[in-house]
């Protein structure tokens, strides 16, 4: 049996805390201040027999306009559209009248509630147990969801609350066609956004896959988790993460700014196309570079995405000059696809994906040993590689090793005084000569065995 579960309720009740634990990782942000989620963010998890699909949302507020709302609207959203809601309250705090308001919410909504008392690990909360019953919701379950106390009497409280509902039947059947398909080979393709505060990421996410999913402002920092949305681009599945505006690291004081850093980082690593995100603006930031060449050191192809292109007046000049700026403080790059668009006006969306599928294929290339060597001959005959302390370097051997990203291996005499120049060299003709744009090249050099270091040892 699978089940959508959301997790509701006023901010600092430790929802985010509860979705980790039923998660069984630590994939939400979790701090003291409240008000840290705000997003919707979505995971998988096991809890005995039961096979969850977890949604964490943003604290209930009552505000009517701004990033309240747009917070409170996606999280009435996830209410609507889960099986079971698990509406927790503090403890410790007891029953607040926002508690109340939104209980009347719930009750409102036709969604079966399962209403739990958080941070019970002390007698401090047993009154505000007690209290709860007065929401009208049925017996509170006490849990404290740090320290893993009162999960077995969560598990069967959602148990009767799905029979109650006629859940026990046929629940899940699309997340198991899901499965289904990726066992078949149709892994979602894993893309991250990255860029500093108010680029537009958001924006651009909403917009290419066509609904409001990501809040969006006018302010900076509003998102903080990186939040991954599962869409389908052309019958293909396609997961992508929307990250936290990264600012240079000398101006990060705050510890959930640090932290909100941090799962953007973890967003790349796992991701396998980078879409760098610049404000037309203020293009090519010392930091927009740093993020290039971040997901460049971490082996992942990248595409840059110039948002706001509307706002720009001398469009043909400013895109000659992010062209060549790109290629001079970015050799590592060159040739990575540079797409100009519009997250407001939609203007110029329809190219970023081609250009994300071309830097992936790319990034997955094989290239035949033979075609490798021929290409290592005819290079060298063009530009030989220099003597070193009077003696030649002979490269011998080329073949590619891996792909994602493609990785080769050269095998030559006296390899360690390959200079870097002539590596770089290299590294440019594989990329020039076998269309590897947008994507990093891996060389590394190795020196054959000697047949005769043992016996001159001897």
């Amino acid at each position: 049996m699978s089940l959508k579960i959301a997790i509701t309720g006023r901010p600092n009740v430790g929802k985010s805390t509860l979705f980790n634990r039923l998660a069984g990782r630590k994939l939400a942000l979790v701090h003291d201040r409240p008000g840290v989620t705000r997003d919707r963010r979505e995971g998988f998890g096991r809890f005995g027999d039961l096979d969850l699909r977890l949604v964490d949302t943003a604290g209930l507020e009552m505000a009517k306009s701004g990033l309240e709302a747009d917070m409170r609207a996606q999280t009435l959203y996830a209410v609507g559209a889960a099986d079971i809601c698990l509406f927790l309250v503090d403890a410790r705090a007891g029953i607040t009248p926002l508690d109340e308001v939104f209980a009347e919410i719930l009750r409102k909504s036709g969604c079966p509630v399962v209403l739990v008392a958080n941070k019970t690990e002390s007698r401090a909360g047993d009154a505000g147990v007690m209290d709860a019953y007065r929401l009208g919701l049925g017996e509170p379950v006490a849990i404290s969801a740090e320290h893993g106390i009162g999960l077995s009497e969560l598990f069967q409280s959602i148990v009767a609350a799905a029979q109650k509902a006629g859940l026990d039947d046929g629940v899940g059947a699309s997340d198991e066609a899901e499965d289904e398909d990726i066992e078949a080979g149709q892994k979602p393709l894993r893309i991250a956004v990255i860029g500093r505060p108010n680029a537009g990421k958001s924006t651009l996410i909403n917009a290419l896959i066509g609904e409001d999913r990501l809040i969006t402002g006018p302010e900076a920092g509003v998102t903080r988790d990186s939040i991954a949305v599962d869409w389908v681009w052309d019958a293909r599945p396609v997961r992508i993460a929307d990250t936290a505006g990264m600012r240079k690291r000398a101006k990060i004081t705050d510890n959930l700014e640090k932290m909100a850093v941090g799962d953007s980082l973890k967003a790349i690593q796992f991701a396998e196309v980078v879409v760098v995100v610049i404000d037309a603006q203020s293009p090519l930031d010392k930091q927009d570079l740093q993020l290039a060449d971040l997901a460049e050191r971490e082996g992942r192809a990248v595409v840059f995405a110039i948002t706001k292109w509307d706002l720009v007046r001398n469009k043909q000049a400013m895109l000659a000059h992010l062209r060549e700026r790109l290629a001079r403080l970015l050799p590592q790059l060159r040739g990575a696809p540079l797409v100009t668009l519009s997250g407001l006006t939609r203007r110029g969306l329809n190219r970023l994906m081609p250009a994300i599928e071309g830097v992936y294929k790319d990034w997955n290339a094989q290239i035949k040993t033979r075609d490798l060597n021929d290409w290592m001959h005819a290079l060298i005959e063009r530009h030989p590689p220099p003597a070193v302390q009077g003696r030649r370097i002979k490269p011998r051997y080329i073949s590619q090793t891996k792909t994602r990203p493609p990785t080769f291996v050269l095998m030559c005499s006296r390899a360690k005084y390959l200079p870097e120049a002539y590596k770089r060299y290299m590294i440019n003709g594989l990329r020039d000569d076998f269309d590897l744009k947008g994507v990093p090249v891996r060389l590394i050099v190795k020196a054959g065995k000697n047949p005769y270091e043992k016996t001159k040892a001897e």
